[in-house]
Formats: structure tokens, sequence, C-alpha cells
């Protein structure tokens, strides 16, 4: 498969704000992205409109404030899909294909049981992303060290101890787990190494706040399910794309790349090579 022949599903609602920024990279990189509505995949539209998402190799919940965070971070946008796409969504994510959630886009997916799925797809949410620690909303910029040991295909460009800038911008993104659970449930994620991303410092070394901007478990900013073809994080790796995305592009780097990039390019790599 060609680059141009991956499709790429974004898929939107109201009050999601990132979208475009995301299609652009997919675009940039040769992809065939495609803003999407749920209603496109759900409801009675004009035949133009009508969508499938079998149709597509990549599904992208991309960051902002679905339906206005209402009740807690992505849980009214997990509700509708739960209503209507659920089954579609469980065959998309069974077939291999790459399921990312990107900030909002992971509250989705944890509300959805779809990650961290131990023991498959949950009923309820196993976890939550919670209020930050220092209750307000963080926008910073972050970096984040690859953890993975190898489970994650769609990130296997990624070498393990890597580091990657990527901005924070949200007010719930405390990754957890229920209380006096949270042992067993660091112990089996880890096992089945499930840990994409944790926060660090500039020196590599995991640290607490600001390097962590909202006190997560562990430091963990994203996970995979255990068949590694889920992601989710709460960073937005569309956001450092390009070197001069970057706070300090005039000081250091080559080139026009900016950490972002291998982001994407690793999944495009993925699809390329399974489908």
């Amino acid at each position: 498969m060609k680059k141009g022949d991956v499709k790429v599903c974004i898929l939107l609602i109201e009050g999601t704000n990132c979208e475009e920024e995301t299609s652009h990279v997919f675009e940039e990189l040769g992809a065939s992205p495609e803003r999407v509505h749920l209603n496109q995949l759900v409801r009675d539209v004009p035949p133009e409109l009508k969508r499938s998402l079998e149709d597509y190799h990549v599904l992208v919940f991309p960051g902002g404030f679905s339906s206005g965070d209402y009740v807690r971070a992505g849980a009214i946008w997990a509700a509708r899909l739960k209503s209507r796409l659920l089954q579609d969504l469980r065959t998309f994510a069974s077939e291999g294909k790459a399921v990312v959630g990107i900030c909002n886009g992971f509250q989705v997916l944890v509300e959805l049981g779809f990650l961290p799925g131990i023991g498959g797809i949950s009923e309820v949410p196993q976890a939550a992303l919670a209020t930050n620690d220092s209750a307000h909303y963080e926008c910073r910029p972050t970096l984040l060290k690859f953890e993975n040991r190898g489970l994650s295909q769609p990130l296997s460009r990624f070498h393990k101890d890597q580091t990657m800038l990527a901005p924070s911008a949200h007010t719930e993104g405390k990754f957890t787990f229920p209380q006096g659970d949270e042992r067993r449930m660091l112990t089996a994620l880890d096992r089945a190494d499930q840990i994409l991303f944790r926060y660090v410092d500039v020196e590599g070394e995991y640290a607490g706040y600001p390097w962590n901007p909202n006190g997560s478990i562990h430091n963990i900013a994203g996970i995979c399910n255990p068949r590694g073809n889920v992601i989710g994080l709460m960073p937005h790796p569309e956001r450092s794309f390009y070197r001069y995305l970057h706070p300090d592009w005039t000081r250091g780097g080559d080139g026009p790349d900016g950490d972002g990039r291998l982001f994407f390019e690793s999944i495009l790599d993925y699809v390329m090579e399974n489908f």
C-alpha cells in the first residue's frame, strides 16, 4: 500500500477543535485524511455525505472539548458512540487497524473502555483522566519518554527511552485508577507492555510538576491496549509536527521537522506494512 492509499478518518462532533491540524499532518505526509462528523456514520444524511468506518485504515479522535466536556471530559462523546457505533468500533479495532486518541480523544477511549482494555474492552471505564492536581487548565510544553518495549507496532519507529516534545493543553489529564486498585492496575499495564509514554524533565528523569503537568500516576502520559493498535495520549504531537512549533526552535535543531512528525510517520508505516 502506498501512503496516498491510507485513508484516515478524523472523527469529530461539536466541541472538537484539533481536527484541522490533525488532518493537515496526515495530508502533509501524503496520506488521505478526511474530517468526518459522527452524524455521517450513524444518521440519515444525504448520500454524498454518508460514510462507513470500514472504509478507513486509521481512526483518530482529535483533541478539543467535545460537548463542552459536560459531565466529565469525553463522557458525552463516548456515550453517543456506545449507543450508535460501538460494534463498528469493536470490529475496527479487532481487525488491527490503528485507533488514536489525542487529549480529548484519549479521554473518550478511556470512557469507552477501549483503554486500557485489560482483559478486553471493558463495559465500564477501568481508569480515568481526572482534574489536574493544579485544579486549572495546563498549557505547556511537555517531554515524553517512550517506554514501550515493542508491543505497539504502530509506534515501532520509536526506540526505547527516546524523548519527544509534545505540548499539553488540558484541565482533566491526570491518569488514575480506582482508589485502592492502583498497584494492581499499574502492574498489569507494565507486564502487558501497555505503557507508551511517561512525563520526564530535560534530563530525561521522571519528575513532578510542572514536568508532569497533571499529576498522572507513574507519570503516565500515554498507553495502548493489550494488542498495541489502540493508542491514547494526553499531549498533542500534531502541535510539534514542525520544528518552528518548538519553544526553543531558534536555539537548536536542524531542518523543518519537529518531534511530533515521527509519531504520525510511524502510524502510517504500520498501516502500509499490514494492510
